[in-house]
């Protein structure tokens, strides 16, 4: 009886949903748009109007899209509806022709911008003019411009209120334009501490192999928690910069990942990422731990050399590590 009962609620929003017209569907997607400045999904078009036709909905998409109402963006392997600021607002009254024409390009490039470069070829602009109208854009505070951490004298342009991609700023890992190698590094070392630290729990309190393997995992979520309440960063980390870090870890051999589906009491499809400390089955020899076993000169190095032992700077580093102090940590 409950089963006829949903399946009756479902017909009755079926038949709800086709009596919409073109004109409310459209009406539908922009106030969707509007409760949601940052964008939606064609998913959660399709759960505020259950029932509706797929040919319906791109129909109407593609109306709003071709009016100028709304703007497709790609973020994170999908795409979103997001409604589109009327340009004369943004410009105001009085901008030529060739202003609106790069505002619309640089536009178009969202969070991850673009060069000077191709805004030339894009808008057909002689370079003079060019720069005129991008630092008139700037004084206006339409657009800003952005060093990249891929090419520090160069320049990309955005819209002035976004935010700039991960790939431009670099993220946590980048202040300044400068890479924080010890931050990576200490990071690092804590989130294979955190793990070696399970694998050994695991290990002096369970007998089974099958479960002491599962319980030596932690999920990226657990590992961040861990890192957030060391303390040790002074930028919000998210889930996603522990991520890059334990692969790291994956890629020095100390870590080996999983993917499971999330517990849940329905049926999910999001999947988990889980880490675990690993050790490896055979120890590499003395040789292969000292500088001259991995040195990809070693051939060329002999007394009085370009290359030496005497002037070696990896040698001279490898001779002052207090192994014992090392083991301890």
């Amino acid at each position: 009886m409950a089963a006829s009962s949903v399946n009756s609620m479902e017909n009755n929003v079926t038949v709800k949903t086709e009596k919409l017209d073109a004109t409310e569907i459209e009406q539908k997607i922009i106030e969707l748009c509007e409760a949601n400045p940052t964008g939606i999904t064609d998913k959660i078009v399709q759960l505020q109007c259950p029932g509706l036709e797929a040919a319906k909905r791109a129909e109407a998409v593609n109306k709003l899209l071709s009016q100028g109402k709304i703007e497709i963006l790609k973020q994170k392997n999908q795409l979103l509806y997001r409604l589109k600021d009327p340009e004369p607002e943004k410009l105001g009254k009085g901008t030529d022709r060739e202003e609106k024409v790069v505002y619309q390009i640089v536009e178009e490039a969202s969070n991850k911008g673009i060069w000077i470069r191709d805004i030339r070829m894009k808008s057909g602009l002689v370079l003079t003019q060019l720069n005129k109208i991008l630092k008139n854009l700037e004084s206006k505070k339409l657009i800003k411009a952005v060093k990249s951490v891929s090419a520090s004298k160069k320049k990309v342009y955005m819209l002035y209120n976004l935010e700039p991609d991960r790939s431009i700023t670099g993220g946590a890992w980048y202040s300044d334009q400068d890479f924080e190698s010890e931050f990576v590094q200490v990071l690092n070392e804590q989130c294979y501490r955190f793990l070696q630290k399970k694998l050994v729990t695991a290990r002096e309190n369970l007998t089974d192999p099958l479960l002491r393997k599962n319980s030596s995992f932690s999920s990226s979520k657990e590992v961040w928690n861990f890192i957030n309440e060391l303390g040790i960063s002074k930028v919000q980390l998210s889930v996603e910069d522990i991520e890059t870090i334990l692969n790291t870890l994956i890629y020095d051999g100390k870590v080996e990942k999983t993917v499971v589906a999330e517990k849940s009491d329905e049926k999910s499809s999001n999947m988990i990422n889980l880490y675990r400390a690993v050790e490896p089955l055979v120890h590499s020899t003395g040789l292969m731990r000292m500088p001259c076993g991995t040195c990809p000169v070693m051939h060329n190095c002999h007394v009085g050399g370009a290359v030496s032992p005497a002037t070696c700077q990896y040698f001279k580093e490898w001779l002052t590590v207090d192994f014992d102090e090392e083991g301890k940590g």
